[in-house]
């Protein structure tokens, strides 16, 4: 054998080597291929369901708000309804007010007037029933 023929057998050698790495590289990608495809089959059933799932649940979290909002309209409208007593109860407390201030006005004006010696009828019995 020649020095051209050992070369060539070499060379056959190495390429014959080259192309059983690049077969067991190309297996290997293959596998790795295969196992992605399975994972993103995987995936896109859990999206599915997930979303299926949302779908349901945003259904109802929309029946809940309806019923919050009607609930809560039920809620202000009796609230309305008590307007007129909180009213009532204010216009009361201005009432016993001014009576108030009226019977401290009618008493003082009785005291002096029994200080200074009044004997007028009424403010003589009312003066005498304040004094005590």
């Amino acid at each position: 054998m020649t020095g051209g023929e050992i070369a060539a057998l070499i060379a056959a050698g190495a390429f014959a080597v080259l192309v059983l790495g690049l077969c067991f590289v190309l297996f290997k990608v293959a596998g790795i291929v295969s196992e992605l495809n399975t994972t993103i089959e995987e995936a896109n059933k859990s999206l599915s369901t997930i979303t299926k799932d949302a779908d349901h649940l945003l259904i109802e979290v929309e029946g809940l708000l309806n019923k919050s909002n009607t609930t809560l309209d039920d809620v202000n409208g009796k609230l309305g309804m008590t307007d007129p007593l909180f009213q009532a109860v204010g216009d009361l407390g201005e009432s016993v007010s001014s009576l108030n201030e009226s019977t401290r006005n009618l008493t003082s004006h009785l005291a002096s007037a029994s200080k200074k010696g009044a004997t007028v009828g009424i403010a003589k019995k009312v003066g005498s029933k304040v004094r005590g």
